[in-house]
Order: structure tokens, then C-alpha cells, then sequence
């Protein structure tokens, strides 16, 4: 999650070891998030853990940043565009990514969700005006190839089947409700614009902006946890694995690598970040073969650099006078 601001882009600042590591920590952190969310499988219900890891989110959060809540009328104002964020963001995309882990892989989940520009493109040119440049258009058909790859494991025939599994169509939801979850961060309504926009001394900071999403967006995940128990899952499976797995993905994979990520934006420009954040495949393919002894297969090796090469393609820029 980006905070709600509009950041500055890079102005060719020097990549120091600091600012590699915060670049590199949250791809590392959302790759662990997926090999965890492999590895509880069948000990937490997907939806179910959703729900928890962000009421943990919650706990901590609170004594951090709950001048927000204060006066709770501006908060109230403002809850139409609060829940939807929240919606999309705490509520859907997070359950999607876990549920697909119960029948796909950290791997094929990760490359997958890096189609995300893809929709991103999509979605301003649909609803927000902002027509693609040539060289997008050429970046996301080449991200779209890189996911083809994985959705047909390598096999053409298997393309050409539609030989789906349910959870790489659940990932490819999530990257679209990402997709616009993002664009109303950058083209929020008026009254989160200028000067209407509650200042960062009143509590808008990162922090609060988390929170708020957190607490309108556990709303949802509540309701879809609780169908999920009250559809007949399985109760889940309470020991110190589940406990850490669960202090993993709210410490680590949310407050951790959100705040890294925001200042690594913040320092070094998004077209660099974009770059670092297309590392999380990668890690999640190591990691795959570290902890789950799933190797990766030539296959993703080949999806991985089309789908480097697509970003790498929509965000370089033409040379004056091309």
C-alpha cells in the first residue's frame, strides 16, 4: 500500500546500501507472505486468516496512530471513499492471494500478480482518462506474455486449452481490485485533495492512513471470514506455527514492508521502486525451493523476464525528439 500523497519522483539520487534495503525489503517480506500463506494451507482457512492478520494489524497500530480517530466526525465524512479502500485493499486483495495459495503456487501467485500494470493501464484508460503511451502498450504485452506463460505452465497446448486452476484466476482478480484500489489512491475524491485533505500533524500520516483502511476494510473481511466458517471450514489449527505465521504477515509482510516501501518511494522515485518490486517472483521462487521444496521449472524463469522486461519497457522513457 502506497501512502496517500502524491510522491515525488526520482531525482537521480545515488542507490546507497540503505536505500537498496528498503527497496529490497518489502518484495522479500511479500514473497515470505506467500510462502506463508502456502504453509497454512490447511491450519487457518484463507479468508480466516486474512481476518486475524489484520486485527493484529489493528491491535498494533492503534497506540500508534490513533489521533486519526480524533475528531471521529472527519473520519466519518470521509467513509464512503475509507470503506472502498478498504475494501479492496484489507478486505479482497490479501483473501484472493491466500485462497489462490490453497490450490496454487507462491511462484505462479507472485508472477501472476505481477500483471498488475497491466490492469493498471486498463483501468485509466477505462475509467480515468489516461490513454496509454506506445511504450506502455508495449510493456503490458509483454507482462500479459510473461502471465500467459504461467497460466499455460509452459505448454501452449495447455494455453490453448484454458486449462486453468482456480487460483491463478483468483490472483488475476486480486491485481485488477489492486489496480483500482490504486488509482483512487492517486485520484482520490475532492474532499482528499489540497487543502480539503486532513493534515499529517492531525494524524494522516502513513500510520493513520493504514489504520483507517485497516478498520473500514476488517469490516468485509470479517463478513467473509465468518461465511467461510459458517460454509463449513475447518476450524483452524491453533500451535506456535499459526502464532508465528500470523505475527510474520502483520509485522513483517504489512507494518514492515509498507513503511519500508513508502520511504524507499519517497527517496528514490516509483519508476526505480517499480523495479525492486518485481523482485518478489524471484524471491519467492528461492524461497519456494528453500522452505517448500517446490524448485522453480524453466518455465517461470522465462515468465520472470517477460514480465521484467514489460516494466522494464512501460517505464523507460523515449529520448527527445523520437
Amino acid at each position: 500500500m502506497l501512502e496517500l500523497r502524491r510522491l515525488a519522483p526520482g531525482r537521480g539520487m545515488t542507490l546507497t546500501p540503505r536505500l537498496a534495503l528498503l527497496m529490497t525489503l518489502p518484495p522479500l517480506m511479500w514473497a515470505g507472505n506467500a510462502i506463508v500463506g502456502r504453509l497454512m494451507a490447511g491450519q487457518v482457512p484463507p479468508l480466516t486468516l486474512n481476518f486475524l492478520r489484520w486485527v493484529l494489524v489493528l491491535l498494533i497500530l492503534l497506540p500508534l496512530a490513533w489521533r486519526v480517530l480524533v475528531p471521529w466526525q472527519r473520519v466519518a465524512a470521509r467513509w464512503r471513499y475509507l470503506f472502498v479502500i478498504g475494501l479492496l485493499s484489507v478486505g479482497l486483495y490479501n483473501a484472493l492471494q491466500y485462497a489462490a495459495l490453497v490450490s496454487s503456487t507462491p511462484m505462479n501467485v507472485t508472477l501472476v500478480a505481477s500483471s498488475t500494470p497491466v490492469w493498471m493501464l486498463v483501468i485509466g484508460a477505462l475509467f480515468f482518462g489516461e490513454h496509454p503511451r506506445p511504450r506502455q502498450l508495449l510493456g503490458a504485452a509483454l507482462s500479459l506474455a510473461g502471465v500467459a506463460v504461467v497460466l499455460g505452465r509452459g505448454s501452449l497446448h495447455v494455453l490453448m486449452q484454458v486449462q486453468f486452476v482456480v487460483g491463478d484466476l483468483l490472483v488475476v482478480a486480486a491485481a485488477i481490485g489492486w489496480a483500482v484500489y490504486s488509482w483512487l489512491l492517486v485520484r482520490p475524491p475532492v474532499h482528499m485533495q489540497g487543502d480539503a485533505r486532513p493534515r499529517v500533524d492531525e494524524g494522516w500520516d502513513w500510520a493513520g492512513m493504514l489504520l483507517l483502511q485497516v478498520i473500514f476494510g476488517l469490516v468485509p473481511a470479517g463478513l467473509f471470514a465468518a461465511g467461510e466458517q459458517m460454509t463449513g471450514a475447518a476450524p483452524v489449527q491453533w500451535g506456535w506455527a499459526v502464532v508465528g505465521a500470523l505475527l510474520y504477515v502483520s509485522v513483517g509482510a504489512s507494518i514492515v514492508a509498507y513503511r519500508a516501501w513508502g520511504l524507499a518511494v519517497a527517496q528514490g522515485g516509483p519508476a526505480l521502486a517499480a523495479f525492486f518490486a518485481n523482485l518478489t517472483p524471484l524471491f519467492a521462487a528461492l524461497l519456494s525451493a528453500l522452505v517448500l521444496s517446490e524448485p522453480p521449472r524453466p518455465y517461470h524463469a522465462l515468465a520472470f523476464g517477460l514480465i521484467v522486461a514489460g516494466i522494464a519497457a512501460s517505464t523507460s522513457r523515449a529520448k527527445p525528439g523520437a
